[in-house]
């Protein structure tokens, strides 16, 4: 109920005791005479999402003519690259501007060193060639992290069980080079390591590829939501009981977030992310009040299978779900959005059912 002082605010002509019945148009602000209608609505949202606002990851598998389904992201599929290929298109032809890859590496091609992270045959490269090739109008996005080749599912160089800082540097900036080799239009580095932005931006220029843009994984957290994720890229088995605790961020914080996000902006990055969106929607609306950078969000693996099995359980609307959450991202400041439903979001805004 309205304090008095409240109630005078919004109606100043009306004491405490006037009898409200002498004034027929009471109360004279209706804030529900601008949701009556459709139009109406529309004319006075102030936000909205767009086909441009998103960003599709897709996974790629070995061999030909294969699609592996992933039982923990129902509608989600590892695609070989003959089958990428028109996937791809599809976005492009939904006008979805970039498509970020991430590998299903086989077992046999994981290691300690990571050496398959910088081979100019691995998938991701093949990819990369194989879109360009195909003459796709879409960016391509490709993450630098070291889990989806190593043989113990970090994303980073391991020694007597710590996970070494400076030393991955190196193989990272030679992984985000071979990438850039093959095509790769933006370096997204996920893997939290301290320095990795300026380190990768120092190895790309030296090379020639100063017109690489670099989408930095600035604020990661040790989340609990990306469990699906690591079902489709193989690590959960390599990870096993460990963690990442010791280079992604705590959820607790979120100054901590700040200082990461001033770190790779210095660093040279050109864009900066969000990781996991839905639960860090402060956290993303506090980096975007403070840097005015293009900033991305990226709705994972968890959250994208909550709202799938919540919805064949029948406990809520897939589609307006999908279309409520990838809007909250832009409520929250998101410039952007790397999400599973960005193929069902695409056809849902152009009024395809």
């Amino acid at each position: 109920m309205l304090g008095s002082a409240a109630h005078n605010r919004y109606h100043p002509r009306m004491s405490d005791h006037t009898n409200q019945s002498q004034y027929a148009g009471y109360p004279n602000i209706r804030m529900r005479r601008n949701r009556q209608t459709d139009w109406a609505r529309r004319l006075v949202r102030e936000h909205s999402l767009r086909t441009d606002d998103l960003i599709w990851p897709i996974f790629i598998a070995p061999g030909s003519n294969t699609t592996e389904s992933i039982p923990s992201m129902p509608g989600v599929f590892r695609y070989s690259l003959d089958l990428l290929i028109p996937k791809v298109r599809e976005a492009s032809d939904l006008g979805i501007p970039a498509v970020a890859l991430f590998p299903a590496t086989p077992p046999e091609l994981k290691t300690d060193d990571c050496a398959e992270a910088f081979n100019p045959q691995n998938l991701v490269c093949q990819a990369v060639r194989a879109i360009k090739d195909a003459g796709i109008d879409i960016g391509i996005i490709c993450d630098v992290a070291l889990d989806p080749y190593s043989s113990h599912g970090q994303d980073g160089l391991v020694e007597n069980g710590q996970v070494l800082n400076d030393q991955t540097l190196t193989a990272l900036c030679k992984q985000a080079v071979v990438q850039a080799e093959a095509g790769c239009d933006i370096i997204a580095p996920s893997d939290m390591m301290d320095g990795r932005v300026g380190a990768i931006r120092q190895a790309l220029d030296s090379n020639g590829f100063t017109q690489v843009q670099i989408m930095a994984y600035a604020a990661k957290y040790a989340s609990a939501f990306y469990g699906p994720f690591r079902d489709a890229v193989g690590s959960s088995a390599n990870l096993s009981t460990g963690d990442k605790k010791t280079y992604q961020m705590d959820p607790a914080n979120t100054n901590e977030a700040l200082r990461e996000v001033a770190l790779d902006v210095q660093e040279g990055a050109d864009m900066v992310m969000v990781k996991p969106g839905m639960p860090y929607l402060d956290v993303l609306q506090r980096v975007k009040d403070e840097f005015s950078m293009p900033t991305f969000a990226y709705q994972v693996s968890g959250e994208y299978a909550m709202i799938k099995f919540a919805a064949a359980n029948g406990a809520l609307d897939e589609h307006k779900c999908m279309l409520e959450s990838l809007l909250a991202f832009k409520r929250a400041g998101a410039d952007g959005i790397l999400t599973y439903f960005a193929i069902e979001a695409a056809k849902a805004i152009q009024g395809e059912k």
